[in-house]
């Protein structure tokens, strides 16, 4: 897409000194100088953005650059943010003070993610298609860039300086930054919504589960964070890659029966044990679903199957024509068609998927190869064992793990803040969104995070993409209406 720059220069009839709740942008006494957003200084750039019907949209946008959210960034490159704020839209001049903000990360594998090198609006970090950011501008949204760091930062004396919960840290750090800036960032800063993709779907919903949580403060603190909340109004998650003390008997219990792509079984003695493990866990959360009743193993995958996996398989089928859906029944034969709505068994939909993509253990491998065991290194360790299965299987039934380990796991999952210390500050709108086909965790992963949320009463619109794979996202305008339904936001014309 192409962009062009214009004067950086305020344009007359769009202040940000004054926004339509009354707050002027003054400074408070005590907020440090480098952390106050300068609204007065930006590109003002022009590009073509294609919407999800296929409707090209010409947007004027004013492009800020900020070098970093917090006063001691440990690194800048990733610790810093950008904000495009949308001018004009197809020759209509917007005001965009009081539009939601979307949250954008592009984490992907718990890596770092830097935006200090963006010219402009950033692209999809998954490739194809508009950017969700994209689509936010083109709809009159205010959109926020933020980079974090991530596992594999290494600096020059070995020391890794990104692994857990750096990430997180950084993102509400980024929160609030922005919150801090409440009259000068232009948008309403209390209605952010979060969107983020596999490691940065992960981060989106501990973003929304673990608002304003004391957990984090002194690592905040110690980056010089801006003394303001870091709750979020509502979530976009997509494929998260969450509570992982849990995923490897999660993984287990799903796809346990399925061989690896080479045809080979993966190690039968310990997929059970961790298969059956995990049924003590999904016991402990005493999760109910309509229908159902309490959540156990005995019942999860008839849940899975009927409140996710049919109505993912009847909508896709629905849409075929009659000579297609023929044509996929006939190639699919463990997939049933019944009075207009797709049937099957979970041992169906097994067969169906055909194979695993991760050996066991998947995440915390005996190996301490994997990005998860990277995620939980340490000072100059580069990775470590994370739950007792895989360290106790290496080091003995007597080995510990690390002391600081509990506590990074509760920070780095959305279930801990959801589950073992409901926080009441968390986001109450979730758009949840996961391939039906995507093995790279467990399908009983977004099928718990959207039972408990549903358990608290929060609003949660969860879909499994029917025969779509890992980061798939088949429906962005529908988020984007959805963000304007939670937050009540019709497009402002400048006046």
């Amino acid at each position: 897409m192409g962009l062009t720059a214009a004067v950086a220069v305020p344009t007359a009839g769009f202040g940000f000194s004054a926004q339509a709740d009354g707050n002027a942008a003054v400074p408070s006494a005590s907020m440090d100088p480098s952390l106050v957003f300068a609204p007065d200084s930006y590109s003002e750039l022009t590009t073509s953005i294609t919407d999800a019907d296929g409707s090209a949209h010409e947007v004027v946008y004013r492009f800020y650059k900020v070098a970093s959210y917090v006063a001691n960034p440990v690194d800048a490159t990733y610790q810093s943010l950008n904000v495009s704020v949308p001018v004009q839209i197809d020759g209509t001049a917007v005001e965009a003070a009081g539009a939601p903000i979307l949250f954008v990360n592009g984490v992907g594998g718990y890596m770092p993610s830097s935006v200090a090198g963006n010219t402009g609006i950033g692209g999809n970090p998954f490739g194809g298609g508009t950017s969700r950011g994209q689509l936010a501008l083109a709809a009159g949204y205010v959109v926020v860039e933020a980079g974090a760091r991530g596992r594999s930062l290494v600096d020059s004396s070995g020391v890794y300086y990104g692994t857990a919960p750096a990430a997180i840290v950084d993102l509400k750090a980024a929160v609030r930054y922005v919150k801090s800036n409440k009259g000068r960032i232009p948008g309403n800063v209390e209605r952010i919504v979060t969107s983020g993709t596999s490691a940065g779907g992960a981060l989106s919903s501990l973003l929304g589960a673990s608002g304003d949580s004391p957990l984090y403060d002194s690592y905040l603190a110690e980056l010089g964070a801006a003394n303001a909340s870091d709750a979020v109004f509502a979530v976009g998650a997509w494929c998260p890659i969450i509570d992982l003390e849990h995923a490897d008997m999660a993984y287990e219990w799903c796809y346990g029966s399925l061989p690896l792509p080479s045809g080979s079984l993966a190690d039968r003695t310990l997929s059970k044990e961790l298969s059956t493990a995990y049924g003590d866990y999904v016991a402990s959360m005493k999760l109910k679903a309509k229908g159902f009743g309490t959540l156990t193993t005995r019942n999860l995958d008839e849940y899975l199957v009927k409140t996710h996996l049919e109505p993912s398989a009847t909508k896709y089928l629905s849409a075929l024509s009659d000579t297609d859906r023929e044509t996929y029944l006939a190639a699919n034969a463990t997939i049933g068609w019944s009075d207009g709505k797709a049937t099957f068994s979970w041992t169906d939909f097994l067969t169906h998927q055909g194979t695993r993509s991760k050996d066991v253990p998947s995440f915390d491998d005996f190996a301490l190869s994997t990005p998860e065991t990277n995620l939980f290194g340490t000072g100059t360790t580069k990775a470590r064992h994370f739950t007792l299965f895989s360290l106790r299987h290496e080091n003995g039934d007597s080995a510990r793990l690390d002391a600081d380990i509990p506590a990074k796991l509760n920070l780095m999952n959305p279930m801990y803040h959801l589950v073992e210390d409901v926080n009441r500050n968390r986001a109450k709108h979730w758009w949840i969104r996961v391939g039906a086909e995507d093995s790279a965790t467990s399908l009983s992963v977004v099928g718990n995070l959207h039972a408990r949320l549903k358990n608290l009463g929060d609003d949660v619109d969860t879909s499994y993409y029917w025969d779509a794979g890992h980061g798939a996202d088949e429906d962005p305008g529908d988020f984007i209406k959805w963000i304007a339904r939670v937050t009540g936001y019709k497009r402002g014309v400048a006046r």
